[in-house]
């Protein structure tokens, strides 16, 4: 069980000061409809396509706004954070454009794309063994030998602001929702998510979705304390992030429940989106939708807005081309 100290949520001067700051910077990023969508599940659904934002996910918001944040001094320095994706991505392109120094550490099992796209980005990437402790501790000596600041994936106030700000265009383009769903991890966008519809449209039902097979997020937020996967062996590798303190508060204050679905549905859901919106989104952006179309949610005619986090995917490693075959599980986005 983690108990270890947390960052502070953001204000709402910070969540305002976000918006701002993506401005220009981030891709206001398109919302989609389907017929089909709609017929399967009874609903009315709206997806925010963050697979078409800056690096391939809403990661670049957060990480953008928190380099954006940090003293000029300080961000000349660099920054140091650790990822198997989305995040390292998202920080080696915020660093390229503040012009600073970025060291990514990743696990020796990520994907190979994310790793090309790390490096092309101009980052320094450095390896570690394929867990959290072992991220932590590279990391840390990184920090130590570079002088450069943490950006971490999503235990930073700053982080959640800038995710909060998918949810914030969302419901400015389509104000009528009754429910926002979001994938949880390391729980950045689903904090994000909560705080903006809560200040926004108090009444809007906020639900996370996560695979089964890393439902930690699901268990702490039922217990109210932090739980720990015995292993996260799931197709959604973004997903295999752990709450923090700071992340699980504000998703108990704010959201109504965590829903879990299994790798098959996630699956399809990915392969739907893929041939009737003609849009590529990654296993852990499925993981939402996978939650509408498999009876996990009754949400009959509801009006439902979904967040697609990204579509970073391994063109290689399509799951509906060949049995899957999973890489030995990590435990963080």
């Amino acid at each position: 069980m983690v108990t270890s100290p947390s960052a502070a949520p953001p204000t709402e001067e910070m969540l305002d000061r976000a918006a701002a700051v993506l401005d220009g910077v981030a891709h206001r990023t398109p919302v989609l409809t389907s017929s089909e969508l709609d017929r399967r599940t009874d609903a009315r659904v709206v997806l925010k396509c963050e697979c078409f934002q800056r690096t391939g996910s809403f990661k670049f918001r957060g990480a953008y706004t928190a380099v954006s944040s940090l003293p000029d001094a300080t961000r000349r320095r660099g920054v140091v954070t650790h990822s198997s994706g989305n995040h390292g991505q998202a920080v080696a392109m915020a660093a390229r454009l503040f012009g600073v120094p970025a060291t990514i550490v990743v696990p020796d099992n990520a994907p190979r794309a994310k790793v090309a796209a790390i490096e092309g980005y101009g980052a320094r990437r450095v390896p570690c063994a394929p867990n959290m402790a072992s991220r932590e501790a590279t990391a840390a000596r990184e920090i130590e030998a570079t002088g450069g600041v943490l950006v971490h994936p999503y235990d930073d106030g700053w982080i959640v602001a800038g995710q909060s700000t998918a949810a914030r265009e969302l419901l400015a383009e389509c104000p009528d929702l009754d429910v926002l769903l979001a994938p949880v991890g390391g729980g950045g966008l689903l904090s994000g998510t909560s705080l903006t519809a809560s200040r926004h449209a108090s009444d809007i039902r906020v639900i996370g979705a996560e695979p089964a097979a890393a439902d930690d997020a699901a268990r702490s937020f039922a217990s109210g304390r932090l739980e720990d996967n015995a292993s996260a062996n799931t197709l959604a590798d973004g997903l295999r992030g752990r709450l923090s303190l700071m992340t699980l508060g504000v998703i108990r204050r704010h959201a109504e429940r965590i829903v879990t679905v299994d790798e098959d549905a996630i699956v399809g859901a990915m392969r739907l989106l893929w041939e009737r919106l003609k849009i590529v989104i990654e296993p852990s952006a499925a993981v939402p939708v996978a939650a509408l179309l498999d009876g996990t949610l009754d949400l009959q005619g509801a009006r439902v807005g979904v967040i697609v986090s990204g579509g970073n995917v391994d063109l290689d490693r399509l799951p509906w081309h060949r049995p899957a075959t999973l890489p030995p599980a990590d435990d963080a986005p």
